[in-house]
């Protein structure tokens, strides 16, 4: 799960990472409030979406950039005035962009030198990793491309936790000496406490700042977090803001359903995620294009299934339903049960493609040859892949 950059502010604040003074505003009038409460007028304006690029961004009417930096009161109402309710597109947003209904009003640093900072899991090793770079406000993937020496990363061991010795290795690396040294080292440390104790996947600052005065300030902040442990969290599962999240995959969470939506016509149904990779991967085997990764998981209810089916039907782009089941710890005549219920109350008029393998096959295609639903059923999945293949066309 992503927060907004105000939100992850906010948590900086609270774990003693030092941060850019600043808060959220919705409307001009709360920008002026805000800005009033500053020592200087001098401020920077950032759309709060989740997407990444905001500074390069364009706006739909063609105002340019998601990030300003102002000098006076007045400069920054008539900009905030551009921004609010209007749709930014960024690399990460796709062409649709998203509608900036929030803004985060902070403080203007005079800045001598920026850097980059983010700690992350490293799959492989099983462990968090500290990455720093001496080149900040870029895009880190820019710099590992171009100059993959400049970037050091630091693994943590998960029992030991961070060392003294290690955030004071980092903050050098990065060239911090004397007082500079000593705030940048507390800064990281404090921004790995947020992460071991908050669960999360990643923590990223870009930039990591040094003033003119000399102080260290984490400038930008991208924050997410584990899904699987908001229950231990329920401040930061009420950070959650569905409207940034594709619709879709909000409806399938909801049900308890894993659901990534993809751009593809052919939208899978399955039981597995396993499974689930496996369908996709043959569907492009053979010329298809996936609409969905959709797994109901093991222990599926009919209800789940129906909601299933009725996130797939909504999906403008899809033209074929796979329905890809092993019966395990779920039978295939449950499943039988459960799309003979959704095709009767959703009324599909999408083709439907069954394969059913596993627990009770015989009876779930029965009850499907006896429904006298339209749909067509195969026998092992290379038959339905290459039959929605053709369906879709």
């Amino acid at each position: 799960m992503n927060i907004h950059e105000y939100q992850a502010k906010e948590l900086f604040e609270l774990f003693g990472v030092a941060t850019s003074q600043g808060s959220l505003a919705t409307t001009c009038e709360e920008v002026k409030n805000i800005i009033s409460t500053f020592s200087s007028q001098e401020v920077v304006l950032k759309a709060q979406i989740h997407a990444g690029g905001r500074g390069r961004g364009i706006f739909k009417d063609g105002f340019s950039g998601g990030v300003h930096v102002l000098k006076s009161m007045e400069e920054a109402l008539e900009v905030a005035q551009r921004m609010l309710q209007n749709i930014l597109v960024t690399n990460q947003t796709g062409p649709e962009g998203r509608l900036v209904e929030k803004l985060l009003v902070a403080q203007s640093v005079d800045i001598v030198q920026e850097f980059y900072l983010a700690i992350l899991l490293d799959r492989n090793k099983e462990a968090p990793v500290i990455v720093v770079s001496r080149e900040g406000g870029v895009d880190i993937e820019s710099v590992a491309h171009r100059a993959p020496e400049a970037i050091r990363r630091e693994t943590i061991h998960p029992l030991f936790g961070l060392q003294a010795y290690q955030s004071r290795s980092l903050a050098h690396c990065l060239g911090f000496r004397g007082k500079q040294l000593l705030q940048a080292s507390t800064l990281i440390t404090n921004l790995y406490r947020l992460f071991i104790e908050l669960e999360c996947m990643m923590v990223e600052v870009n930039p990591l700042v040094l003033t003119s005065s000399g102080e260290v300030l984490a400038l930008d902040a991208k924050l997410s977090f584990d899904e699987s442990a908001l229950f231990r969290h329920p401040k930061i599962a009420s950070m959650r803001d569905f409207s940034e999240e594709d619709p879709r995959e909000v409806a399938a969470s909801s049900a308890g359903l894993n659901y990534v939506g993809l751009d593809g016509n052919i939208a899978c149904l399955v039981n597995g995620a396993g499974l689930a990779m496996a369908t996709m991967d043959i569907i492009k085997h053979y010329g298809g294009e996936p609409a969905n990764f959709l797994d109901i998981g093991g222990g599926a209810s009919q209800e789940q299934i129906k909601e299933a089916f009725n996130i797939l039907s909504k999906d403008p782009k899809v033209k074929v339903i796979l329905v890809n089941i092993f019966g395990g710890i779920m039978h295939c005549d449950l499943i039988a049960e459960g799309i003979i219920s959704a095709f009767n109350t959703s009324k599909l008029t999408i083709p439907l493609v069954v394969r059913l393998e596993g627990t009770n096959v015989e009876k779930g295609k029965k009850l499907l040859q006896e429904s006298s639903l339209a749909l067509h059923t195969a026998h092992d999945l290379r038959e339905a892949a290459m039959r929605a293949k053709e369906l879709a066309c």
